[in-house]
């Protein structure tokens, strides 16, 4: 059987996944490791620590094809990176555990469409990438069939979804390629009233695969309409042109491929309002989503493009593992007083969002826990956190357009916001995770208990890190967390 290493790096937020026998058994962030938050490099740590799950390296597989890749630069005027002398062999020659694997590239969104649909389980689906820009592609269609996953139309650079949306990210004061997840948040404060004018200005074709921008959004828009400055409504504008565009593109793809599965990946795929929007149209029975969408998700997707078949998804807990096991009742007592908690145990998540193994933790009922929580993390105060909520009793609470959401993909109403404020958005809705016995015990445990104990089946949770840094990996990590802001460890 072969060992394949994929990887995601030289760009932005860099990762690191290994496949043995026909099984994902690590995958992490290389920020993790750096301690460099969206680290575009490949950290030597995070190598070793994946090469710890393999006996030996057969394949490595990069996420796209650089030379590909430098003829997109050199037409959009990136003439420095265009003109970086280091290729990707010469690269990885700087890290001695890779010499002698075969070296092997694969196109940006085959990595994107392979992860998603490889992990999918699905036996057939609809599989769409959409992302800010890969080699040339933007937007791609691929129909998958067994182990077959067949490109069917792609809309090429510089008509992008995704950078216009990172174009508007950057026009509210965020940054690009990093906080467009803020920008969703900021735009449930405002209205879409600008949405017609984006509209016409940038958009000269709407119908699919025919999508065209009116112009090149790639080096930002500062100089467009400088009197328009308010950041909540360009946010809830942007969002609205984004949410039409992708309206429109999906009852496309549904139509051309006539699956009622869907994979969606890309970056575009971690809009959860989107998502939202997207599960309650009817177009599709099933939309799987994998918990790492973006490029990161591509070191998994590179070497399961490679790869050409399915494999069981495992689960997102893929990273370093800190070996400990909380004691439940201890967690459930300092919650019951009061105290926000850190959770670092088992292995960490792949993917942006904590899911409970490096988490902070509160309960969810007093108004002033946001306020509390946010000071902590050092965060924009409109910022919402997610509900982590007990699987069987998550639609008591909340409005899901699905029946689980266990990677924080879709949002719900909620059914009584006023009960728990500190995981409500001004708007009543919540980023739900739904948690089962089997996905995660321990929080299962922790949750039950709670409720038994407060008739709420929920609690805070939210990723253990400050805004600026990468969540916390090992155990030292969260020690240092614990002591400087005085939160208790589990």
């Amino acid at each position: 059987m072969t060992h394949i290493l994929g990887l995601s790096c030289r760009s932005h937020d860099a990762a690191v996944a290994a496949i043995r026998d026909d099984e994902l058994v690590f995958a992490t962030h290389c920020e993790r490791y750096s301690r460099r938050k969206n680290d575009a490099a490949l950290s030597p740590q995070a190598l070793s620590a994946a090469l710890t799950h393999l006996d030996r390296v057969d394949e490595v597989v990069y996420y796209e094809r650089p030379l590909l890749k430098r003829t997109r630069q050199l037409r959009s005027g990136q003439l420095g990176l265009a003109a970086d002398r280091v290729g990707l062999r010469a690269y990885l020659r700087r890290f001695p555990q890779l010499r002698g694997a075969r070296v092997h590239s694969v196109d940006h969104h085959h990595s994107h469409a392979a992860g998603g649909y490889y992990t999918s389980g699905l036996p057939e689906a609809a599989v769409v990438v959409v992302d800010g820009i890969g080699e040339w592609n933007t937007i791609s269609l691929w129909r998958g069939r067994g182990d077959r996953l067949d490109r069917v139309a792609t809309v090429n650079y510089p008509h992008s979804i995704g950078l216009l949306y990172s174009a508007f990210t950057q026009r509210a004061g965020f940054k690009p390629n990093e906080e467009e997840y803020i920008m969703m948040g900021l735009a449930a404060y405002g209205t879409p009233d600008l949405a017609e004018v984006i509209w016409q200005d940038f958009v000269r074709r709407a119908d699919w695969p025919h999508f065209r921008l009116s112009r090149s959004v790639h080096r930002g828009i500062a100089d467009w309409r400088p009197e328009l400055t308010d950041p909540a409504t360009l946010a809830a504008s942007a969002q609205e042109v984004t949410e039409r565009l992708l309206d429109g593109l999906f009852a496309w793809a549904a139509k051309e491929t006539g699956s009622r599965n869907l994979v969606f990946s890309g970056g575009v795929a971690l809009n959860c309002a989107y998502n939202t929007r997207l599960a309650r149209s009817g177009l599709f029975d099933t939309i799987w989503i994998m918990p790492s969408p973006g490029d990161a998700g591509s070191s998994v997707g590179s070497a399961l493009a490679h790869l050409g078949r399915h494999i069981r998804w495992p689960g997102p807990y893929l990273g370093h593992d800190i070996e400990r096991q909380p004691d439940p009742e201890d967690a459930f007592k300092r919650l019951i007083r009061g105290e926000v908690l850190a959770l670092a145990h088992g292995r960490a998540e792949f993917g942006p969002r904590a899911l409970g193994n490096r988490s902070l933790l509160a309960d969810p009922r007093p108004a002033t826990a946001k306020r509390r929580v946010n000071e902590i993390k050092r965060r924009e105060p409109f910022r919402p956190f997610a509900p982590i909520v007990l699987e069987e009793h998550a639609h008591a609470y909340f409005d899901l357009p699905v029946p689980t959401s266990p990677y924080m993909q879709f949002v719900g109403t909620a059914r009584d916001p006023g009960a728990h404020l500190a995981v409500c958005h001004v708007d009543g809705t919540s980023r739900v995770q739904t948690v089962n016995r089997r996905q995660n015990p321990f929080l299962y445990t922790l949750l039950r208990r709670f409720n038994e104990e407060t008739g709420c089946p929920m609690l805070l949770n939210t990723s253990l890190n400050i805004k600026g840094e990468p969540l916390v990996n090992t155990a030292e990590d969260a020690a240092r967390f614990g002591k400087l802001h005085g939160i208790p460890v589990l």
